[in-house]
């Protein structure tokens, strides 16, 4: 019989190395092995095999073991510590690696230019910020905030506390900063929302000789994909063949998601198929990227494709339930909600959640949609809500409506788009009473409506337009092309649905008030400013009103242009008097 290497006496010199290959191959049961010989050899008195095993334990997530084991070794080694608390940062729970730090102070060592970078993850983890100020603080005194890898982790964790002039303040603080600190900014912008930043920053960085990296391109294509600027996206993808990323899977794969998120499907889905690796959040951009456009059986078909490779995760579902969501596919999204619990055990989230009850309340299911409310394994937040008081809107809904906002009101007082949908559900029942009654609460509250902003692209310049505004220096010629389209849909039976106004005016001022929305004045300068049958891209803050959804309709038809407009919701594609959402958003 053949017998175990563990079975024969070896030295700790040959304990060393199957330690270090247990650990490269992050293999926990041999090392349980080596470990219940160590301790009946009585080598385990040795530190450094002690650490070693910690540090295995560590890697295989087995916590608990090297805990144990922790507990037993002379504490005077702060790579020890380390180890630790980088398992507890990596693997959680957080708070433990926290703990961690404050306990090797006692032991009279001091934190390293390794301790820090991992204390701080764990407090990104948490959100500490308070924690994550008083390390800081030991940053500086001890002299690591010049260190780039350490510096790179504040900057990190300020931002994913939300702190993000405090991680500018320490970027702009370490002079020698190479591309991982670079990197470290760029992502805390993005992460933040803030992807105009983030591409300007990138720019500076180049023009200061750095070289971008791998991350960098990613970061930079992220960014210009949550803009969805397809210019832009072109350059940048230009640019990362150019530094030789051409068959760099995950440089490619940001493009598929940038490509996807600006309307270029067909692109986007030609880089997926040239990528040698597909990986899940390649999957997982092109089903998002059709559900985004309302290309509901496109995503799912995706989806099932992907699933005799992949194993779908929580975004999977995301992009699937909000798939069936644009597509008005109850059934399927019904089918899908359920095998994701029943048959890959993900907990739903509060996006699957807003999902599943925008699906529901758009189908008139509302008992179903407000039941799956209220047993919903986390807190309904305000996209939930949300999307209960929308679908109320779509079917007049009035009392749930009512009770929406009640919950509204308790997570966002101030949002005054919340008013505004209730008030049109008071009008389109005729209740101008409880359309006078809002209108009361916000001006005693002070709330304001929030201000409809549009961007279109004209000539590689960005133009803005704000509803009702009359500054732009080409306003006459915009007005006259309103007045030339208003004229002929009016000959096509076109009137004016004007309940999204929530003033108290007479009826000619409230069509033109509706007539002015930032989307109308937009399309009307790309009009103007391109040659007849170019396409335009309309990017909106908020909602697309239901009157200027059917004004484009018929822009579309009578100026023969193809017209895409990405609101807060989803994209529209405007074609030959018809819509891709089908009238269904």
């Amino acid at each position: 019989m053949q017998r175990s290497v563990l079975q024969f006496p070896i030295c700790a010199r040959h304990y060393t190395y199957i330690l270090k290959s247990c650990i490269t191959r992050k293999t926990v049961e041999p090392g349980k092995q080596i470990h219940a010989q160590l301790c009946f050899n009585g080598v385990l008195q040795d530190a450094s095999l002690a650490t070693k095993l910690v540090n295995l334990y560590c890697v295989c997530n087995s916590l608990t073991y090297a805990h144990r084991l922790f507990d037993k070794i002379p504490k005077t080694n702060i790579f020890l510590w380390n180890i630790l608390i980088r398992g507890y940062a990596w693997n959680g729970p957080y708070e433990v690696a926290i703990a961690l730090y404050y306990q090797l102070f006692d032991h009279g060592l001091v934190p390293d230019n390794f301790t820090f970078p991992f204390v701080l993850k764990a407090c990104s983890g948490l959100s500490a910020i308070n924690v994550g100020r008083d390390i800081h603080d030991q940053v500086k005194k001890t002299g690591w905030e010049m260190d780039v890898f350490v510096g790179a982790t504040v900057i990190d964790m300020y931002a994913k506390c939300g702190c993000l002039t405090d991680s500018r303040r320490v970027f702009d603080k370490i002079e020698n900063r190479d591309v991982v600190l670079w990197n470290s900014m760029l992502a805390a912008y993005l992460k933040n929302g803030r992807p105009q930043d983030c591409l300007k920053l990138c720019s500076q960085m180049v023009f200061g000789g750095l070289r971008p990296s791998e991350a960098t391109l990613v970061t930079a294509i992220s960014a210009s994909a949550d803009l969805g600027v397809i210019i832009q996206g072109h350059e940048l993808h230009g640019y990362s063949w150019r530094l030789g990323f051409k068959l760099n899977d995950k440089v490619n794969t940001s493009l598929v998601d940038m490509y996807a998120k600006s309307g270029n499907l067909r692109f986007a889905r030609h880089l997926f198929e040239e990528l040698m690796e597909k990986r899940l959040v390649s999957w997982n951009s092109m089903i998002t990227g059709y559900a985004m456009h309302g290309h509901a059986y496109e995503a799912l078909n995706m989806f099932k494709m992907m699933l005799t490779r992949e194993r779908p995760d929580h975004i999977t579902f995301v992009g699937v339930l909000s798939a069936c969501n644009h597509g008005g596919l109850l059934h399927e999204g019904r089918t899908y909600f359920d095998s994701m619990i029943r048959d890959y055990h993900i907990e739903p989230t509060v996006q699957h959640y807003t999902c599943m009850v925008d699906l529901l309340g758009h189908c008139n299911q509302f008992d179903e949609a407000y039941h799956l409310i209220m047993e919903m394994n986390v807190l309904p937040d305000s996209g939930v809500w949300g999307a209960f008081l929308s679908s109320c809107k779509i079917h007049g809904k009035v009392e749930l409506g009512e009770l929406a906002l009640e919950r509204l009101i308790e997570l966002q007082p101030n949002d005054a788009g919340n008013y505004v949908i209730l008030s049109n559900i008071y009008a389109q029942a005729g209740n101008w009473e409880g359309v006078s009654k809002l209108r009361k609460l916000m001006i005693d509250r002070k709330i304001k409506k929030s201000i409809g902003c549009s961007w279109v692209k004209v000539k590689s310049k960005i133009h803005g337009f704000v509803s009702g505004d009359t500054s732009h220096p080409m306003f006459d010629q915009i007005h006259a092309q309103l007045e030339e389209i208003g004229d002929l849909m009016a000959e096509a039976g076109y009137v004016a649905d004007t309940t999204p106004v929530f003033f108290d005016v007479e009826d000619d001022e409230k069509a033109e008030m509706v007539n002015s929305h930032s989307e109308r004045l937009a399309i009307a300068f790309g009009l103007i400013s391109t040659p007849p049958g170019t396409k335009l891209l309309v990017t909106k803050n908020l909602r697309v009103c239901e009157d200027c959804h059917v004004v484009i309709k018929l822009i579309s038809r009578i100026k023969k242009r193809e017209i895409t407009v990405r609101d807060v919701n989803r994209y529209h594609h405007f074609k030959d008097g018809e819509c891709s959402c089908r009238d269904y958003w």
